[in-house]
């Protein structure tokens, strides 16, 4: 019941309305479309209205001439008959046009452009009469049946009202000569299609922000399919746990094969320890070839022992490293004093065990930034 229309309250996600619109699923106002080509062809009626009322007169004026050729057998009639079909379809199959293509446009316009096949590919689904019956008599079906069925009404009543009003316009109309008489029914009729067209405008004003309210509540998620989603896009969280202790693993393995190589380890006795490693031919500063806490530090520091690393215990310099260096990295220009007294010490040390000079003494002080020993407390009075 985790997917029922009830527990579907969260909204779609844009990787859903994505998805939606590669289905063919946008939102689309039907009474958009109808107002905005029938507003054009008003438009383009009434500005060729001089032009065509001319030649509507002149057509009908034509139509009823004779001649004894005419009336010689019913094939002139015909022949004349296709002859002024042909001209009234050449005069509207380009408003028919002119009113598909904006149509179309005011549906781009609505749900933006939006161009797949999948709409319109074959689905078992919708040939299964029980499902087709469930979609007819849907809150949805129903809803559009009683919107159009509404508008239809409301046009068929100002239509109603209109001509009822407009009947003894029509009938002066007459009694008058055929130019006249076009032209004084031309302006009652744009009356009427004025109000029809002002009463398909208000459909349309709210049909499209319904229209998108609806797209929206049908594509809304319940927490089961939003946890879905997240699982698809960021991936199982079991799995990358999983990674990201293989990675941890092979970084520790790739640090501990380092230390054997290392210049020497600084240690903080009981937390910290990190490996430094400095070459003046390929580098330009001392780099942190390991850094550890706790379990991982005593094990670096057995493995530089075994591998006969020296071990140094400097607390300040420990910390410090570790919290402000990165493996593989340069160590801060901060720190470049004291890693060069100790590593001084180190190379003084490796010559007085090689016979080469004297045993080194104690190592001198180490002046470590108090800023990046992460011990050192800031105090009260210059917190700001």
């Amino acid at each position: 019941m985790s997917d029922s229309a009830q527990d579907r309250t969260l909204p779609a996600t844009p990787r859903k309305i994505a998805k939606a619109r590669e289905d063919g699923q946008v939102a689309r106002s039907r009474d958009l479309g109808h107002f905005a080509a029938f507003f054009t062809a008003g438009l383009l009626l009434m500005a060729l209205a001089p032009d065509a009322m001319a030649w509507l007169a002149h057509w009908l004026a034509s139509g009823m001439q004779f001649d004894a050729t005419a009336l010689a057998g019913p094939q002139a009639m015909t022949d004349r008959l296709a002859l002024f079909g042909g001209r009234f379809v050449l005069a509207v199959v380009p408003i028919g046009l002119l009113m598909a293509a904006v149509a179309l446009a005011a549906g781009v316009a609505c749900g933006g452009w939006n161009f797949t096949w999948k709409a319109i590919a074959p689905k078992w689904s919708k040939l299964d009469p029980f499902a087709g019956v469930a979609r007819v008599f849907s809150p949805a079906q129903f809803g559009q049946a009683l919107k159009a069925c509404a508008l239809a009404l409301v046009l068929a009543v100002i239509g109603g009202l209109f001509l009822k009003a407009s009947l003894p316009r029509f009938m002066h109309a007459l009694g008058m000569p055929l130019p006249g008489a076009i032209s004084h029914a031309g302006s009652a009729v744009w009356s009427g299609v004025v109000l029809l067209l002002l009463a398909m405008g208000t459909f349309a004003l709210v049909d499209v922000p319904l229209q998108r309210h609806l797209w929206l509540k049908r594509l809304r998620m319940s927490h089961a399919e939003m946890k879905k989603e997240h699982k698809e896009v960021e991936g199982n969280g079991d799995v990358k746990a999983k990674m990201r202790v293989r990675m941890r693993e092979l970084a520790n393995r790739r640090m501990m094969a380092a230390v054997p190589g290392a210049d020497v380890v600084v240690m903080n006795p009981t937390h910290f320890a990190v490996a430094l490693k400095y070459d003046d031919a390929n580098m330009a500063a001392p780099r942190v070839v390991a850094k550890g806490a706790d379990l991982m530090a005593f094990r670096i520091r057995d493995a530089a022992r075994e591998a006969k690393v020296p071990v140094l215990e400097a607390p300040p310099l420990a910390r410090a490293l570790y919290a402000h260096a990165e493996v593989d990295r340069e160590i801060p220009a901060a720190l470049f004093s004291a890693v060069a007294q100790v590593l001084a010490w180190v190379y003084q040390l490796r010559a007085a065990m090689a016979g080469r000079a004297a045993a080194p003494g104690d190592l001198p002080a180490l002046v470590v930034p108090a800023e990046l020993d992460p011990k050192h407390s800031i105090p009260e009075d210059a917190e700001e």
